[in-house]
């Protein structure tokens, strides 16, 4: 019996930045291995896979689940680094890292098991209107300033991704929003965190940890 396919694919551990289906993650590459990877990427196919590092040891240990991102946009500046624009393509689980030559790290991904990422069914309408509830007391927390009738607009999945890409939340946290089952779940989790940082001692002014 035959396993998954399985997708070789460049890896960029950065902790704190979530990547998911159609949405778009900008990003500044400087360290001179992740410069290469992105040159890499442009000449062949311009995909990079997202994924968070569980520790800060070099190099570090890897959750086990991230998202493939197409490079959309892309700026070499004069002294080599790159800004770029990633558009998420759909979630992954490591299958293994690849003994690889390349000074950035590769690893074989299985992109199965992910059904909801393909299109996503659409949160029921008081499970809208709590997160929408809940985002505005958050934002104000926080001392954001929201344009809610823009807000209003966005569907369902933009919404939920949005607030779990921008809240400042911890490492865990931002992997539990990412491994989501479906984005009802990940809307439950969000109104959560929010919740549960908004009310921490010190209020939601930094990352707190919900265990």
């Amino acid at each position: 019996m035959e396993g998954p396919a399985l997708l070789r694919v460049p890896i960029f551990p950065l902790a704190g930045a979530l990547l998911f289906p159609r949405t778009q993650l900008p990003l500044h590459i400087f360290e001179p291995r992740y410069r290469a990877m992105v040159r890499d990427a442009l000449a062949s196919d311009p995909v990079i896979a997202m994924v968070q590092p569980k520790d800060e040891q070099d190099p570090p240990s890897l959750f086990e689940i991230g998202c493939l991102g197409r490079i959309v946009g892309s700026e070499e500046l004069e002294d080599g680094r790159f800004n770029i624009v990633l558009e998420g393509i759909g979630r992954f689980r490591i299958a293994r890292e690849a003994e690889v030559e390349t000074p950035y790290r590769q690893v074989d991904a299985d992109l199965g098991g992910f059904a909801d990422d393909v299109e996503p069914d659409p949160l029921a309408s008081i499970q809208r209107a709590e997160l929408e509830r809940e985002a505005k007391r958050y934002a104000d927390a926080l001392g954001y300033v929201v344009d809610w009738e823009a807000v209003s607009r966005l569907d369902d999945e933009m919404l939920v991704n949005g607030i779990a890409q921008i809240a400042p939340l911890d490492v865990g946290s931002k992997q539990a929003l990412l491994e989501a089952d479906d984005l009802a779940a990940r809307a439950d989790l969000v109104v959560q965190f929010m919740q549960f940082q908004r009310m921490a001692p010190g209020g939601a002014d930094g990352p707190e940890t919900l265990q």
